[in-house]
Parts: structure tokens; C-alpha cells; sequence
């Protein structure tokens, strides 16, 4: 098995760069492939996300694993924003609600270091922070002290 890894748009894959090429001397159809890949990533339309493309180079089959996007791209869809900040320390771009971090927590806990709610929101919201985004107004590492003591464990469920 050949495995071909790539950052793609979603329902946006093309034989062109970079997987027709990869492609092409596996001998696998191509059109196949980016046909599924399309259908596999809607979901995800506006984003870049991991994919990998398994092919047998024997019976030229493929199998497609789409990986979820970057937590930065999940918070830049979230908040509606173009891009995070060129230099965060002095520009802030963007605020989150905890609802809104809770929320990307959630739908990134599988691919993250953590396995708690909790942990995951604190690992999001040090992503927030490299990009620029305040939480509630508030710096996020504020937020991810407040996290860790107790202070939204309602609002979290833990």
C-alpha cells in the first residue's frame, strides 16, 4: 500500500496538484479518487483538511481517510474571520465565547493530546491565543486558568 498525504480544500480536490501527480504512477483512476474525496470533505466546505489516499498498487484500490482541519481553521470558520493575527502579542483579531471553544473542543477531542473535555478546551484556547483571539474578552491564558480551576464546570459538563 502507497499512502499519498495531502492538505486539501474541501469539495474542492482537483486531478491537478498536488494529487494528480502522486497519483498518476500508482495507476489508480484519478477521477475516482477525487470524485470521493469531494464527497467525503463537503462537510468541511471553506477549510483545508488532512487527507491520506491508500492505494494498492497491485489491484490499483484505494481507500481515502479524511482527517478533521486544524483547530486554527475550525476557530477561523467559527468566528467568521479571514486569518489570524501577524503578530499576536499586539493584535487582536478576533473573541470566542466559551460556547463557541467548548464547541471546537468537541469536535477536535479525537485528534488532540487530550482526553477530557477540559483539556481540550485548554489546548484550543492556547490555539486561539497563538492567533490572536481573545476568549470572553479576556486573554485566553486567563481562560485556561479559570478552566482548570473549576470556575466553567458547568457550562463544560465535567
Amino acid at each position: 500500500m502507497s499512502d499519498i498525504k495531502a492538505m486539501i480544500e474541501a469539495g474542492k480536490a482537483t486531478a491537478g496538484a498536488p494529487l494528480g501527480p502522486a497519483l498518476g504512477p500508482l495507476g489508480v483512476n484519478i477521477g475516482a479518487v477525487v470524485a470521493e474525496i469531494n464527497e467525503k470533505t463537503k462537510a468541511f466546505a471553506g477549510m483545508k483538511v488532512p487527507v491520506i489516499v491508500s492505494v494498492d498498487s497491485r489491484t490499483k484500490a484505494f481507500e481515502i481517510k479524511v482527517g478533521s482541519p486544524p483547530a486554527s481553521a475550525l476557530i477561523i470558520k467559527e468566528l467568521g474571520i479571514q486569518k489570524g493575527a501577524a503578530n499576536p502579542k499586539l493584535e487582536k483579531v478576533g473573541n470566542m465565547t466559551l460556547a463557541q471553544l467548548k464547541k471546537i473542543a468537541e469536535m477536535k477531542i479525537s485528534s488532540l493530546n487530550s482526553s477530557k473535555l477540559k483539556s481540550a478546551m485548554k489546548e484550543i484556547a492556547g490555539t486561539a491565543k497563538q492567533m490572536g483571539i481573545t476568549i470572553e474578552g479576556k486573554d485566553a491564558r486567563e481562560i485556561i486558568k479559570e478552566i482548570g480551576s473549576g470556575m466553567h464546570d458547568e457550562l463544560i459538563g465535567e
